[in-house]
This record gives C-alpha cells, sequence and structure tokens, in this order.
C-alpha cells in the first residue's frame, strides 16, 4: 500500500524522501531512534539514485500484513556491476566514503538490491514497525 513516491533528481528530493518516512515511523509510533537510522538509510539509497543512477523514484508504504514500513527505490542508470564488492565499506565509484549500500543494509530490517546492467537498480527495504 503506496502512501507516497517522490521523483528524485536534486538534494532536495533526498531531503523530502528522508522527511517522508520518518512522518510515516512517528505515525506508527516508532521510536525515534529507530526512525533516525532508518531514514538515514533511505537518505543513502536515495542519493545513490541521484548520483550513480540519473535520478529515480522512491515509493514509501506499509506492509500491514507484516507490519513493515517499506520503502522501494528505483533508478534508470547503469546497473550495479558487482554487488557483493558495492557493499563493502570503502568501496566507491564516485569518489564518496563508501559506506552507502552496506550503511543502509545495516540500518533496516530488510534489505534487497535487484539491477541489471544498463537498465537500472532497484533497492527494497523495511523496517518493523
Amino acid at each position: 500500500m503506496a502512501v507516497q513516491s517522490i521523483s528524485l533528481q536534486t538534494s532536495r528530493d533526498v531531503v523530502m524522501a528522508r522527511q517522508a518516512v520518518a512522518r510515516a515511523l512517528k505515525s506508527r509510533g516508532a521510536s525515534a531512534i529507530r526512525t533516525t537510522r532508518f531514514a538515514t538509510a533511505v537518505s543513502e539509497i536515495a542519493r545513490n539514485a541521484i548520483v550513480h543512477g540519473g535520478g529515480g523514484e522512491i515509493t514509501i508504504g506499509f506492509d500491514l500484513a507484516s507490519a513493515y514500513l517499506m520503502v522501494e527505490c528505483r533508478d534508470k542508470g547503469r546497473g550495479i556491476a558487482d554487488i557483493p564488492q558495492a557493499m563493502v565499506d570503502g568501496f566507491t565509484t564516485a569518489g564518496g566514503l563508501g559506506r552507502g549500500l552496506g550503511g543502509a543494509k545495516r540500518l533496516a530490517d530488510r534489505f534487497e538490491i535487484i539491477t541489471e546492467a544498463g537498465k537500472g537498480t532497484r533497492v527494497r527495504m523495511g523496517v518493523k514497525v
């Protein structure tokens, strides 16, 4: 059940995604620390969609059956050539710290990457509420 979809083109959109996730978690009574951790994960993934995927879209929704807030971030970039390598802290293709994907995975209760060369990447992640 989608709560909100946000187009990801600029850093302002990353802030909007982070704030939308924080509002959704707070509305379900999530703790401040849980909210901050997952919102940080969403920021990392949204930023990656812009930097590496040329932009994209993020959808936020509740899975009522499992009581998870789920986020799906999609881009139409070149894809991730080597997911295990991309998950290693310190690995970067854009000159950053190389902690985005691995960090996001650690901050989420569920995490999945689906990527296809030349067609883009989809990251699904969730947090129990």
